[in-house]
This record gives structure tokens, C-alpha cells and sequence, in this order.
């Protein structure tokens, strides 16, 4: 794709349906099929990024501290935040 590792903000927030929550908090948040994970700089989009899958959960992410652990992140042109892999240790329910 092209982009240039940026320094994330500290936060960052991933959308999903809820039923996806027991399985995310054990194994965190991989890209499967996609290139990358999708996030966000505000949880109101990724809570409407998750009401397309079902009733939504937001997780917040700590960007920050996963790019001081060595994982890189990307940021499209979108202003959509891209990164491989969210382990399940970086993440947190806000609801």
C-alpha cells in the first residue's frame, strides 16, 4: 500500500458487534483476510463501524504504548489508523 510508519495517538478505538468480544479479549484483534486492522481516532466512529456488524462494543486501544512495544502503525488517506495486529493486552472494553 505504500504507506510510512507514523507515531500513533496514545488512544485509539476498533468497532465490532458484540458477540465477537470473547474471542477478541482472548486472542485480540487480528486481520484475518484484510491487510491490516482498522481503527480510529474516535470511539463515535468506531461505534459506527460496529453497528454494521450488529449491536455494537467499542474497544479502546493503546496505540501508544503498542508502538513503544515495537508495533508500527500506518495512517491512510482517510484518516483511518491501520496496524497488523492488536494484541489482546492493549485492548479495553468502554462499551
Amino acid at each position: 500500500m505504500g504507506y510510512e510508519p507514523k507515531m500513533p495517538p496514545e488512544i485509539l478505538y476498533h468497532g465490532t458487534a458484540t458477540n465477537y468480544i470473547g474471542s477478541i479479549l482472548k486472542s485480540g484483534l487480528n486481520k484475518r483476510k484484510r491487510t491490516h486492522i482498522h481503527l480510529s481516532v474516535d470511539w463515535e466512529t468506531a461505534k459506527r463501524v460496529g453497528e454494521r456488524h450488529g449491536k455494537p462494543v467499542v474497544f479502546a486501544v493503546a496505540a501508544g504504548k503498542m508502538n513503544e512495544a515495537g508495533h508500527v502503525f500506518y495512517l491512510s488517506e482517510n484518516g483511518v489508523w491501520l496496524t497488523e495486529t492488536v494484541p489482546a493486552a492493549f485492548l479495553t472494553v468502554i462499551f
